[in-house]
């Protein structure tokens, strides 16, 4: 007796199930390159242009032949300062006998230049370093006996008949860091910007 194998096959579709419906594919019209969904055009219209943006003016350019005009931190405004009037204390010990009116004149320029030359955010300190610088400067012209207590003593007694001029450089130098605040603040408002509290 002869035994038939029946073979199902291994491959392909089975004919006695029935084939599932086809999905239809999504139509590409409409994509763009790379499958990305393509943007309907704007219609045309009135467009809104963004608000200009404001830039600070440059900083003038020094005028060739001018005098310098840099720029000190309040820290750097009391160096220059304590320097210079320390420099001009020597230099009237030397040429001119420890002549405290001497110095008292030439710590007026110092305290104009000073005031001038610290920067728009330091204003304050300039008043601040100027008394400051004059009270170093006074070191080597005062008149003092030998020893710590002598030089305190002759520092204390030029202070005090010096006090004028140290009054006089120090309202010069308020005076000309209050109208330059001023006029910085009334250039922050006219250009539309709030000034710093």
């Amino acid at each position: 007796m002869e035994q038939y194998r029946t073979r199902s096959p291994q491959y392909g579709p089975r004919r006695d199930r029935p084939r599932p419906p086809r999905q239809p594919v999504p139509s590409q019209a409409g994509r763009g390159a790379g499958g990305e969904p393509v943007r309907a055009a704007m219609p045309p219209g009135p467009r809104r242009r963004p608000a200009p943006v404001r830039r600070p003016a440059p900083a003038p350019a020094p005028a060739a032949g001018g005098l310098p005009n840099p720029r000190l931190t309040g820290l750097g405004s009391g160096l220059f300062c304590a320097v210079v009037m320390f420099l001009l204390g020597a230099l009237c010990s030397a040429l001119f006998g420890s002549s405290l009116t001497a110095y008292g004149v030439l710590f007026l320029p110092v305290s104009v230049l000073t005031a001038f030359w610290v920067r728009r955010g330091d204003l304050m300190t300039a008043p601040v370093v100027v008394p400051i610088a004059f009270a170093v400067g006074l070191l080597p012209v005062a008149d003092g006996e030998d020893g710590t207590g002598g030089t305190l003593m002759g520092l204390v007694t030029a202070l005090a008949t010096q006090a004028g001029w140290l009054y006089g450089g120090t309202l010069v130098a308020g005076l000309i860091v209050i109208v330059r605040r001023i006029r910085l603040v009334h250039r922050r408002r006219t250009a539309g910007v709030r000034p710093p509290v």
